[in-house]
């Protein structure tokens, strides 16, 4: 077995005390000693500094980058604007969920950013795909994510023109004398930036934003909870190659023109389900009780009849209950439709609800 990666942060994360995990392949904090929970609600009332740096990053050019993307994604790329972002999916031709990918518009190229796990295959992809554009993976780069209420004002303080910046937007900028990639999005449910930033400046700009009386650092644990909390799916869970963009209630990412005139991997499987709808949909559950139910557990319907299984589950520090996502058969979709999710043996009443749990407060 190889030895997982680290990134330019590791050394900090030690310092600070960081309980690392490997996760996809790398050496990553799963949470500091102030705890998940205490992470999670400084993210939700401050600022929370993330380090994302595992996830791939990529630069696509040629000479119409966004148009050859468009033969991998079912997302209308054409139409982003210089500094526009659009978060997409690659797709098999079963229509199934290879990755979701934010892609940004940066003038005479494409700056992609995608999923750890998948990041090796996600390269491949897009070097096989794109042959007409050059596909370069950026190896020299950290990543951080900086997201909370208080974000906008401690990243401003160092530069001003982040301020500037609408939520899906993405510019080059000096941040604390380097420059880098800001982009004002996260997987959060707050507003936020990630910043693309030079490796060997990396920790330094991490140490300048942790120094910040509003900032603390957060690790995967909370970075988990806050998505949850948000409704956003994580790929290899909520998300996968078995599931559609339409099953994981993602329809709303591909545009009218994409609909119609397909041109993506798995076109007809999604065309068909976008008219005809999907057998299942991925819903927000709410469980009874205090005790959370996990990845797995089975659901059934009112009448005991097994209808799906959660892909997600755990405890909402923001709203002191657990929280859970799943596929279930459409009939069973509705807000407020009553459930039974099969705990240790024993059936534990839930509800379908409307998702987010808890709101989005993105900068739009």
């Amino acid at each position: 077995m190889s030895q997982p990666r680290r990134t330019p942060l590791y050394d900090l994360h030690r310092e600070l005390g960081g309980r690392m995990v490997d996760f996809a392949g790398w050496e990553m904090p799963v949470q500091y000693p102030a705890g998940i929970i205490a992470e999670h609600t400084h993210c939700r009332t401050k600022a929370a500094l993330f380090d994302v740096s595992h996830m791939g990053q990529v630069l696509v050019r040629g000479a119409e980058p966004a148009t050859a993307m468009e033969r991998l994604v079912p997302g209308a790329l054409q139409s982003l604007k210089p500094g526009q972002s659009r978060y997409t999916v690659f797709t098999n031709e079963e229509g199934g969920i290879l990755d979701d990918l934010i892609v940004s518009n940066a003038g005479d190229h494409l700056f992609v950013v995608v999923n750890a796990g998948c990041r090796e295959q996600d390269v491949a992809h897009m070097k096989a795909g794109l042959a007409d554009c050059e596909v370069e993976e950026l190896t020299d780069r950290g990543l951080l994510a900086l997201q909370g209420p208080a974000a906008a004002a401690v990243l401003g303080r160092l530069a001003p023109e982040a301020a500037s910046l609408r939520f899906m937007q993405s510019a080059l900028m000096d941040v604390g004398g380097v420059s880098c990639r800001v982009s004002r999005l996260g997987y959060t449910g707050e507003d936020g930036f990630e910043i693309s930033v030079p490796a060997d400046w990396a920790a330094k700009l991490a140490r300048t934003l942790l120094a910040a009386e509003e900032v603390e650092p957060a690790g995967l644990g909370a970075r988990d909870s806050l998505r949850l909390e948000a409704g956003l799916s994580l790929y290899g869970h909520d998300i996968d190659t078995t599931t559609t963009p339409v099953e994981a209630q993602l329809a709303w990412t591909i545009a009218k023109r994409r609909r119609e005139e397909g041109g993506f991997p798995g076109a007809a499987v999604i065309q068909r389900q976008l008219s005809q709808g999907p057998a299942r949909k991925l819903v927000g559950i709410l469980p009874e009780g205090r005790a959370p139910a996990r990845e797995g557990t089975e659901i059934r319907d009112g009448q005991g009849r097994s209808v799906g299984r959660l892909t997600s589950g755990g405890f909402a520090p923001s709203l002191g209950r657990p929280v859970a996502l799943g596929y279930v058969e459409t009939a069973c979709a509705e807000p407020d439709t009553a459930l039974e999710l099969i705990v240790r043996n024993k059936p534990v009443p839930a509800r379908v609800a409307a998702l987010p749990f808890v709101p989005h407060r993105y900068n739009r």
